[in-house]
């Protein structure tokens, strides 16, 4: 197709995109699901999976793909377009996240974080080793040590994004059970990351790989927490007008961070996601954070992240899971995923001190995978560490997880009145974010 063309596809694509995932957004709605939740499904909808299974014309001719890459098609603009979107989300995650109410009870957050990692990662490891010796769902090039990383990691990580748009719109912020959720949950996902990355090291044959992206990741988090963010700080007038409104430079730096960010981490292979939200956190908050959100942020929610979920759904074939068998293997990845991370966190939450009702909901939350599982089942796919048929069993775990996860919340969080949680600790006297808005919703 020529560039022309591929201009002419897209923007026919953008409707679409934009057209299924709000009518099924309402629907859901109707149900007490999030945004998130009618994304991922639109976007399976948009795949081989519905769309391409009842009318593969139609799908071809809307969203032409070539698994062999050899031409190009919607492969060549919807991966770049979705990165981008991913990046500026956990920008804007950054500049939401809230050390100040983490640290409060940080002790607790790394008791639920811990078990939140190490359950899922040795079940999901055992399910990999199981499935490794017994199926083909792995790559033909993945060893048995990466498939039982992978798994593991992938069994790990945690929607933190919805996760804090749940606490924030059940006005849990200020609470105990809101900040060891919130805690736990980016404590869990930054240790994900580090794990995909060990994983990606290993396939490639050279561990000093694992060591350079960690490593890197680490000097890149020092660099901006203690050069970038004061040296932002210092400079804060360059980013707001005369009437404090946000100035055409201010935007500017902001997003070349933001983009030299993604590069750095993708170029030590610890995905954009992770550059962009730390330089997220560097920016200073207050009224230049408000406003780079107020900015950036319908662009990112609206119209970027949907071409990520259609790229995700694009990948997602069902229809592969013709056997009882595959079936069985979706229903025990998706049980591992709920004994692992729902259970072991509201078993590790109960154990330090927390009510019944906020365990619950601690292990509810952060048993959602959203859309942080796709980021990391993503680069499987794309890098061959699995294959297509167990990529569509973890996007359904994924899809379920989070589908879950609101109503049982929503039950479970009923009978609350008031900030006081459970166990009786009250902490609304903190400040609280002014960057409120539909935007942590993943």
């Amino acid at each position: 197709m020529t560039n022309s063309e591929l201009a002419i596809q897209f923007f026919l694509q953008i409707a679409v995109i934009l057209f299924i995932c709000k009518l099924v957004g309402f629907v859901a709605a109707k149900f007490g699901q999030p945004q998130v939740v009618a994304e991922m499904i639109a976007g399976v909808m948009l795949g081989p999976s519905l769309f391409g299974y009842f009318f593969p014309l139609w799908q071809q001719a809307i969203f032409p793909w070539d698994p062999t890459q050899t031409q190009r098609d919607s492969q060549s603009y919807l991966y770049p377009a979705s990165q981008l979107g991913l990046a500026i989300y956990m920008f804007i995650i950054g500049m939401e996240f809230r050390w100040d109410i983490i640290k409060i009870h940080l002790k607790t957050s790394i008791a639920v974080s811990v078990a939140g990692m190490v359950a899922p990662f040795l079940l999901g490891a055992g399910l990999a080793a199981y499935l490794y010796k017994h199926t083909d769902l792995f790559g033909a090039k993945t060893s048995l040590n990466e498939s039982m990383l992978f798994l593991g990691a992938s069994m790990c990580i945690t929607a933190f994004p919805m996760l804090a748009r749940i606490i924030q719109t059940k006005g849990l912020n200020n609470t105990l059970m809101g900040t060891v959720a919130i805690g736990a949950g980016a404590i869990d996902d930054v240790t994900a990351w580090c794990l995909l990355a060990f994983v990606l090291a290993t396939f490639d044959g050279d561990m000093s790989h694992a060591v350079y992206a960690i490593l890197g990741g680490a000097g890149f988090l020092a660099a901006c927490l203690l050069i970038v963010k004061p040296l932002l700080f210092r400079c804060q007038a360059l980013f707001l007008e005369k009437d404090e409104t946000l100035s055409e430079i201010g935007l500017a730096v902001a997003l070349a961070c933001l983009a030299l960010g993604a590069w750095f981490s993708d170029l030590i292979q610890l995905h954009a996601v992770f550059g962009s939200f730390v330089v997220g956190i560097a920016i200073p908050r207050g009224k230049i954070a408000n406003e780079l959100c107020a900015k950036i942020q319908p662009l990112a929610v609206t119209l970027l992240l949907p071409l990520f979920f259609t790229y995700s759904g694009l990948n997602t074939q069902i229809t592969l899971l013709n056997t009882s068998f595959l079936w069985f293997i979706s229903f025990l990845i998706f049980a591992t995923a709920v004994v692992g991370k729902g259970v072991a966190c509201t078993a590790a939450a109960k154990f330090a001190g927390l009510g019944t009702r906020d365990a619950l909901g601690i292990g509810t939350l952060m048993n959602a995978r959203g859309l942080m599982e796709l980021i990391i089942i993503n680069i499987g796919l794309q890098r061959g560490i699995i294959t297509d048929r167990l990529f569509a069993t973890l996007v359904i775990m994924a899809i379920f997880t989070t589908l879950m996860a609101s109503p049982i919340f929503d039950f479970l969080m009923r009978t609350r009145n008031g900030p006081l949680d459970a166990s009786g600790s009250d902490v609304s006297n903190l400040p609280t974010s002014k960057t409120n808005g539909p935007v942590a919703r993943f």
